[in-house]
């Protein structure tokens, strides 16, 4: 008899687990970072860019 590991269900499929906001949001902020960083996003578009690459990254990690 073998154990499931940690993050598998005893069928050996992967257990999904909801994403929270604070992580949706950490994934966002680190994205946004990068884009600054590289000089794609200035102050003059954030607020749009921020909410457009916040909407991607909730609409991919939740049905």
């Amino acid at each position: 008899m073998t154990i499931p590991a940690k993050n598998q269900t005893t069928a050996g499929e992967p257990r999904e687990r909801p994403v929270g906001d604070e992580a949706i949001l950490k994934v966002t902020k680190e994205i946004v970072i990068k884009f600054i960083e590289v000089g794609r996003l200035s102050p003059a578009n954030f607020t749009e860019t921020f909410n457009e690459i916040h909407r991607t990254v909730r609409d991919a990690v939740r049905p």
